[in-house]
């Protein structure tokens, strides 16, 4: 596979889109169970994810377990500094298309929370290696939204998760300097732990 990150993101996209739909609901409920190993999935309070579009993981089998639990489930709210802010997913509530398509709940100003308040976030990706270097789709809009993290020392609040079928992986991504690593990857094969061995407990 050819090391530019276009060619990878073409190449990841292609072959999401391939899946039939019996292989995205089956793992869909694989990831759920991934992150059903992570203790802070379990309990934490102000959880974000995304809504699948173009072969992306789908978390609904993620969000029927928070549910069950009563933990409050978010979503990504565009900013107009290109920047995120996330806004509860309840029952019953109206979502409208972003200007990229993507379904965002109605909110009002005063539930969204900044990236900042969050304790663990669902990130979509279209690539990924095991030190936690993601492939995006090449909007910033991530990296931007968490560049406090790169200051502090990792696993912070709020933990990053990456989400992907475990043919998203390669040996390794380039590195960019705005880069935010993920903490785990969850996929429909496992839990991977990103965190560097030396900073662990």
């Amino acid at each position: 596979m050819a090391d530019d990150p276009a060619s990878i993101r073409a190449k990841m996209r292609e072959q999401r889109t391939r899946l039939t739909p019996a292989e995205r609901i089956a793992a869909a409920s694989n990831v759920a169970a991934s992150l059903e190993q992570l203790p802070e999935f379990l309990v934490d309070p102000r959880i974000a994810g995304y809504w699948a579009v173009g072969g992306e993981v789908p978390l609904h089998a993620a969000v029927a377990q928070l549910r069950t639990r009563e933990q409050p489930y978010f979503l990504p709210i565009l900013a107009t500094d290109r920047t995120l802010r996330f806004a509860p997913l309840k029952p019953g509530v109206q979502v409208t298309p972003n200007r990229y398509g993507i379904p965002e709940p109605e909110h009002a100003q005063a539930d969204l929370l900044a990236p900042q308040q969050l304790n663990l976030v669902l990130v979509p990706l279209t690539a990924f290696d095991r030190s936690g270097r993601r492939l995006g789709m090449g909007g910033g809009y991530y990296d931007r939204s968490f560049a406090f993290l790169r200051d502090l020392p990792r696993p912070a609040q709020p933990l990053l998760v990456g989400i992907g079928y475990a043919f998203q992986e390669v040996a390794t991504l380039p590195a960019q300097d705005w880069d935010i690593a993920l903490d785990f990857i969850a996929t429909d094969k496992e839990l991977i732990d990103c965190t560097p061995p030396e900073s662990r407990p």
